[in-house]
């Protein structure tokens, strides 16, 4: 379940947080096939397992963009925020692909609170998220996070 903050201003004082790692996740070629369908983007280094074998990473990857969607999935295994009206996606401040992510890999994500403000009545948290491969030193994906968590009274 990763780390859980009662309300929006627990997070307050929480920067260089771990929140640990999340288990891990297999990715398939039915996922990645699907999100190329979804995106449009089916080149056949993402989609087509008989060319890509005698490709550069000897079989099909990830898309970059499917490796850091997943990075949403991630989240709430790693911080769960209680006592909100609601938790708004801001955006990324940074994302940096790293290493591809083979077809059949497992990954998973590790999260530090890299940053906290005060928004109006509510708090921002930025969340560096490492996505990892299992068994390689190198991760796929580093992510910076902004979420905002506006108290219940701000329904």
């Amino acid at each position: 379940m990763g780390v859980v903050f009662d309300t929006p201003e627990a997070l307050l004082g929480a920067e260089g947080r771990d929140l640990g790692h999340t288990d891990w996740l297999s990715v398939e070629q039915d996922r990645v096939t699907r999100f190329g369908e979804t995106t449009g983007d089916m080149q056949w280094i993402h989609v087509d397992p008989a060319r890509a074998k005698d490709g550069p990473f000897g079989g099909t990857i990830a898309h970059g963009y499917l490796t850091l969607a997943l990075v949403n999935a991630f989240m709430p295994d790693l911080i769960t925020v209680n006592g909100v009206s609601s938790g708004l996606n801001i955006g990324l401040d940074k994302v940096r692909f790293l290493a591809p992510v083979k077809v059949g890999s497992r990954i998973r994500g590790a999260g530090v609170i890299s940053k906290i403000e005060q928004k109006g009545t509510g708090v921002q948290v930025t969340v560096d998220v490492t996505v990892e491969i299992e068994g390689h030193d190198k991760p796929a994906c580093i992510a910076s996070t902004i979420s905002r968590y506006l108290p219940e009274q701000d329904a």
